[in-house]
């Protein structure tokens, strides 16, 4: 594994937000025509300074809300997020997010910055990509030194 990538470098720059007020029907309308399993919740210090303060799944509406028979539309983002959301800095390697996801048992982590703002968001799927690349061209690597070995690749001589 390349474990000089870090998760500025792998993670996704577009997130999907939403503020804890939203309803959440709202909410899930908005994961449903972006096509995400959870959105960011932040809170706007500037136009471009987002402080991540929770993040909400589709887990989070199947077993807080729909299970218990409650009404998406008298409930807000704030009331069911996870407010305890661990983050990963930009600069940290692969390894440090694949060890958080581990730790945390979550599969989508916000990437932030220097100030501790949103960046992206770095989700395990990242991490597989990063890990089956690495894994592809240890593959190759291996099957060329066997074919050589087996003679049946042609050797090259030494060159200046």
């Amino acid at each position: 594994m390349n474990v000089g990538l870090s998760a500025g470098e792998i993670c996704t720059r577009t997130v999907v937000c939403t503020d804890r007020g939203m309803l959440l029907d709202e909410a899930a309308r908005l994961m449903r025509t972006q096509h995400v399993g959870s959105l960011v919740v932040v809170e706007e210090r500037s136009p471009h300074e987002r402080i991540v303060v929770g993040v909400v799944t589709d887990r989070d509406l199947a077993t807080q809300v729909i299970a218990l028979e409650r009404d998406p539309r008298a409930f807000r983002v704030g009331e069911v997020m996870s407010p305890d959301v661990l983050t990963v800095r930009e600069q940290d390697s692969v390894l440090d997010v694949l060890a958080a996801m581990q730790r945390k048992k979550v599969r989508r982590l916000p990437v932030t910055g220097a100030r501790g703002e949103l960046v992206g968001l770095v989700t395990l799927d990242d991490v597989l990509g990063v890990v089956a690349e690495q894994m592809g061209a240890l593959a190759a690597a291996a099957g060329a030194a066997n074919r050589h070995e087996l003679g049946m690749e042609p050797s090259r001589p030494w060159t200046n």
